[in-house]
């Protein structure tokens, strides 16, 4: 992978960052690193926010651009934009909803078979973070005291998302299934409302 991408990725998947800790990460130079973002700048796939330090001058952290976010986009998205509106003009509003339904369950059975058997919150929370990892989720798991939150840093399926909002309400609907009645999962960032990711913060009732 080019430095470059590295760089846009590292940003994707953990937000702003400083040309200094880039350099750490990726053992280079700040000069160096400074350039690279600064060409990055220049094609407007990142922009920078200098946010003040308590001493010293204020740090320049770094950021993607809506247009450095598209690079990530599903390359498929169109396609399934012209499915969905296909679907939708044959069978209407009503059969657009039998799909997304449809998508919901098999997504919940896949994921089902796969967490059969685990009791563990937290085992059972981790299988689900790889399995949204492997589908491009850029997924990750915390646990935050009692809580746990599991962030994704990409999503794929924005664009048809962005069409068919319930989709979004789908899989927040699949987490819940999958949890049952002993967990609530509540949306807390969404990258259909603007926010660099989503994040899903799953509380014990």
């Amino acid at each position: 992978m080019k430095t470059i991408d590295k760089i846009l990725y590292r940003m994707k998947r953990e937000g702003p960052v400083t040309a200094k800790i880039l350099a750490e990460e990726f053992q280079l130079t700040t000069m160096g690193v400074r350039q690279h973002l600064q060409g990055l700048e220049e094609d407007g796939l990142v922009d920078f926010e200098d946010i003040k330090a308590k001493i010293g001058r204020p740090t320049r952290h770094w950021h993607l651009t809506q247009k450095g976010h598209r690079r990530f986009a599903d390359r498929h998205g169109d396609l399934i934009i012209q499915m969905l509106d296909s679907v939708e003009e044959l069978f209407g509003q009503e059969g657009l909803g039998k799909v997304v339904v449809r998508r919901e369950d098999q997504t919940f059975e896949q994921y089902q078979a796969q967490l059969a058997g685990v009791e563990n919150i937290a085992e059972k929370l981790q299988i689900l973070t790889t399995l949204r990892e492997r589908e491009g989720y850029m997924a990750e798991l915390h646990q935050d005291g009692e809580d746990f939150v599991l962030i994704e840093n990409h999503c794929p399926i924005c664009h048809a998302a962005q069409r068919c909002p319930s989709l979004c309400q789908s899989e927040l609907a699949v987490f819940q299934r999958l949890l049952g009645n002993e967990y609530q999962v509540n949306r807390q960032e969404h990258i259909i409302a603007g926010e660099r990711r989503c994040a899903y913060r799953i509380i014990k009732s």
